[in-house]
């Protein structure tokens, strides 16, 4: 067994120990207070100087012998979601849950922080550690970026995972290049003119416009876009009307755009646009368009898989790092690989046997917390490799591990 993942196997319990409670106490974007807390004070046992940014984001930084500085980032907030889990550690705040793992991935880096510090003096480099608000939400990233999260030392790559239940435990998933797609909103208002249903010829009927407008909208999917390019275009919600012998007067919808080519989500969303508009006009109503721009793409840089692959396989062995289909779901890492090269890796949390298969997002979600080691010990040996220039020299690798394994033998 690969000496870091033994390090982290033997603080297992004290880090699951902080993933349920986090667990039992989850916060909303911008709201996690009392998860800020927790984290500073941990970091803080451990000698690492923090501060708060961006309300409730903290970052903390270990310092070694070199300039290069490496970051690891987890997410920290929860899901409105009402948890359905007979667990002993599940949540003990009505309407809040933490169904898409941010406790685990704050865990996990709070577990690699633990160990990097007991050999920061043999550390050829620093390794800040960014835990952020806000992912599910308006996107934390951002707001962390603009309050300088990559200054004071300059941050010269980062790493951060997701724990996936479509993995087992001890399996990781990587994909070069776009990983995760981009994302904008966008709400539409059609306005029509309403009358009694037995007289539809005084009236301009906005369902029936709004209807012709989501049908239109389809074609973009499928005869503007490049069917070897991914791009969906949901309308997630509509409401108008009041009566059933009523021709309302306004429809309201909204949606979102989500592709992996972002050079053309402008052309898209521009597209998107004029055919609402055009088909109101049309038809005799107006229709309103406002755009919320959202995620970019997730690009992984190669290099920095190809670092975190090598490290996962002496970790997990070869045939458990897995290639993985890039997905349409959004992530707000992807505001920090606009910046600076860096990888956005799976952590595989899921057990068939135990009944641990729920998607994220769903209200019985749940990990195999045997899954927390794999990521302690990945995240650990990437940072070590990426400041070594991910050399392959056996004796500075060992080096290493010989400074660990002597603050282990001194517990």
């Amino acid at each position: 067994m690969n000496e870091i993942l033994k390090e982290a196997i033997k603080i297992q319990e004290e880090i699951v120990d902080i993933r349920r409670k986090i667990h039992r106490e989850p916060e909303l974007g911008f709201e996690e207070t009392k998860t800020s807390e927790l984290i500073k004070k941990y970091l803080g046992s451990l000698g690492i100087e923090t501060k708060t940014i961006a309300k409730t984001g903290v970052v903390g930084t270990i310092y070694g012998n070199g300039q290069k500085t490496i970051a690891i980032r987890a997410d920290i907030d929860a899901l409105p979601i009402q948890e359905e889990n007979d667990l002993p550690y599940a949540s003990a705040v009505p309407g809040k849950m933490h169904a898409c793992g941010h406790d685990v991935h704050t865990a996990i880096a709070l577990g690699a922080a633990k160990l990097i510090s007991k050999m920061k003096d043999k550390l050829d480099g620093n390794v800040k550690f960014i835990f952020q608000p806000a992912e599910e939400t308006t996107g934390g990233a951002k707001p962390m970026l603009d309050a300088g999260v990559f200054d004071d030392p300059k941050v010269d790559a980062i790493i951060g995972l997701h724990v996936d239940p479509d993995l087992n435990v001890g399996q990781i998933g990587y994909t070069y290049g776009k990983a995760y797609a981009s994302s904008d909103m966008f709400d539409i208002n059609v306005i029509g003119k309403s009358s009694h249903g037995a007289e539809p010829h005084k009236s301009v009927d906005p369902i029936a416009i709004s209807a012709n407008i989501i049908n239109m909208i389809q074609t973009v999917v499928s005869r503007e876009s490049n069917p070897l390019e991914p791009l969906v275009i949901t309308i997630g919600s509509i409401e108008g009307g009041y009566a059933r012998n009523v021709i309302a007067s306004k429809v309201r919808m909204s949606g979102i755009i989500r592709m992996l080519n972002e050079e053309n989500r402008d052309k898209i969303t521009k597209r998107v646009e004029s055919i609402a508009k055009n088909t109101a006009e049309a038809m005799g109503g107006k229709a309103e368009f406002n755009r919320v721009e959202g995620y970019p793409c997730l690009i992984n840089d190669s290099n920095m898989i190809d670092i975190m692959k090598r490290s996962a396989a002496s970790i997990v062995g070869d045939s458990n790092v897995i290639s993985v289909l890039p997905t349409l779901g959004v992530e707000d890492f992807a505001y920090y690989l606009k910046e600076v090269p860096g990888c956005f890796y799976k952590l595989g949390c899921g057990n068939k046997e135990k009944g641990i298969d729920k998607p994220i997002h769903n209200n019985m979600f749940d990990v195999d917390e045997n899954c927390i080691p794999y990521g302690i010990a990945i995240h650990v040996l990437t940072a070590i490799n990426y400041l070594q220039n991910d050399s392959k020299d056996a004796v500075k690798q060992k080096r290493m591990l010989k400074n660990m394994l002597n603050y282990s033998d001194s517990l």
